[in-house]
């Protein structure tokens, strides 16, 4: 749960979304259902995780799948988590 509560906070951090970020699940859908959810978002989301988890993010490992939901980016730091 800890993990879901710091990928929230950055997307709301990022994104802007402050309280709207409190609703999300895992659920709710992200590249191309949040309008601020663009490319310079990704790459700013890509950088927070890494800052905040303390891992590396290499080119081949992002694909639209990994932002597809919030379960999903989720689930992508977990295993990112594990690895390290």
């Amino acid at each position: 749960m800890a993990v879901f509560n710091d990928v929230i906070e950055i997307l709301g951090s990022v994104l802007q979304l402050a309280d709207a970020a409190k609703k999300l699940n895992d659920n709710s859908p992200l590249l191309g259902a949040i309008p601020e959810f663009d490319s310079m978002a990704v790459v700013s989301i890509i950088t927070a995780l890494e800052d905040r988890f303390g891992f590396v993010v290499d080119d081949d490992e992002i694909d639209a799948a990994v932002f597809e939901t919030v379960g999903s980016l989720v689930a992508f730091v977990e295993r990112k988590l594990q690895a390290s």
